[in-house]
């Protein structure tokens, strides 16, 4: 079992790299899944014999690029594929420094390229963010549908549709050239801001977090600040990211639970994360260009400025969610509100704002209605909330957390 949880780990950590490396080798998005896929399946079959290599991502790649050659080979129309697929690669590089002297076609990172690739103007906006979650993130079908609140049939297509999309349209696999860089730039960031909070909480599976994730999508983000430096949103994304990330230290106990935020030590935030987010927050403010990003990363500094829990500046949190509202006006962002308002003028409050939201398939909200009708003694209700709560959630983490929570209920 040990062997298996840690192959399905190296899956996620390495299969958005390698499906990367394959469609820029290939220039077939669903030969590069089918190869990483089967490289997979033969890890799983060797390796819990062999062992697990020293380099398994490398073993990954080798193994992946090797079927995707033997693929190509038996094809009767061959030809230019097989030259394509076979011709020397460039020398890749990952070092955001070396953009200063940017030429799209010339990019030193296939993850990037991948993403500006699936953000292109002629897919369906909700397509481009799933199909880059499915591609970048290794995120399945089910996840997918669950971070989108649509069901897993209607993801399914909206993925297959962007990949035949690609394929009809000879999209190119490159980052465009800087004129083009704007019209893409909100699908890349919204890509970005979901892969992180896939990382920072995983919405399936045997862990709440996926560190490898979070740290994927904080480093092509400092890639988009290198390529935009004059675009003040990618700076707020940095921003909410870092703010973020610095919590995670206290985030989960001992066991691996889940600690709310009011109870989190704050001694064992990261410092150095909480000093650059500010630090880039100030620069967002210099700009006066605000925007639903850099709003985000306002208060989560808020957060970061409060020395415990109970000191927190709630009134200004809803003041930056009522901002918020008008570039974003979701129910999303109304339930994070109502939470506010509850902290700032009673559980009661925050309720009755919470039974105006159309959030019945989304987890966090029925979270949050339990907590709250808890502080109410309204005890049944609050059991039955987290009984929603936990029809939702396909995290074993998560649901222990839970169920724990409603056995406190009293």
């Amino acid at each position: 079992m040990a062997d298996d949880a840690r192959i399905a780990r190296i899956f996620r950590e390495e299969s958005g790299r390698v499906v990367a490396h394959l469609i820029r080798r290939f220039g077939d998005i669903s030969l590069a899944e089918e190869a990483v896929q089967d490289a997979f399946v033969r890890a799983a079959e060797r390796w819990p014999v062999d062992g697990i290599p020293p380099n398994p991502g490398g073993w990954i790649t080798t193994t992946a690029r090797n079927r995707a050659l033997d693929v190509v080979r038996r094809e009767s129309q061959r030809t230019d594929r097989h030259v394509a697929a076979t011709r020397d690669e460039p020398t890749m590089h990952d070092d955001p420094s070396e953009l200063a002297a940017f030429d799209g076609d010339d990019i030193a990172d296939e993850r990037l390229r991948l993403i500006f690739t699936c953000c292109h103007p002629a897919l369906a906006p909700e397509a481009r963010v799933a199909l880059t979650l499915r591609l970048l993130g290794g995120l399945t079908t089910p996840e997918i549908a669950r971070a989108f609140l649509v069901p897993e049939p209607t993801m399914a297509a909206r993925i297959t549709r962007a990949k035949k999309k690609i394929e009809a349209a000879n999209i190119p696999y490159r980052v465009p050239a800087g004129g083009e860089l704007p019209d893409r730039l909100g699908a890349v960031m919204t890509v970005l801001y979901l892969v992180f909070n896939e990382g920072y909480f995983a919405s399936a599976g045997e862990s709440l977090v996926r560190t490898d994730l979070s740290a994927e999508a904080i480093r092509l983000t400092r890639v988009v600040v290198a390529l935009m430096p004059d675009e003040p949103e990618p700076l707020g994304l940095l921003a909410l990211m870092l703010l973020t990330e610095a919590r995670r230290p206290a985030r989960l106990d001992t066991e691996q639970r889940p600690v709310m935020l009011a109870d989190q030590d704050r001694s064992v935030w990261d410092r150095a994360l909480i000093a650059e987010g500010h630090d880039l927050v100030r620069r967002c403010l210099r700009r006066g260009q605000p925007g639903p990003y850099q709003v985000q990363a306002a208060i989560a500094a808020v957060h970061a400025d409060a020395p415990t829990a109970a000191r927190t500046d709630w009134g200004q949190i809803v003041a930056l969610y009522d901002q918020l509202l008008a570039f974003a006006p979701s129910d999303v962002v109304r339930l994070n509100r109502a939470i506010a308002i509850a902290e700032r003028d009673g559980a009661d409050a925050g309720l009755a704002l919470l039974d105006e939201l159309d959030l019945d398939t989304y987890g966090p909200y029925h979270v949050s209605r339990a907590e709250l009708l808890r502080r109410t003694d309204r005890f049944t209700e609050s059991r039955a909330a987290y009984d929603a709560a936990l029809a939702l959630t396909a995290n074993a983490i998560e649901q222990d957390h839970l169920r724990r929570r409603r056995a406190s209920v009293r």
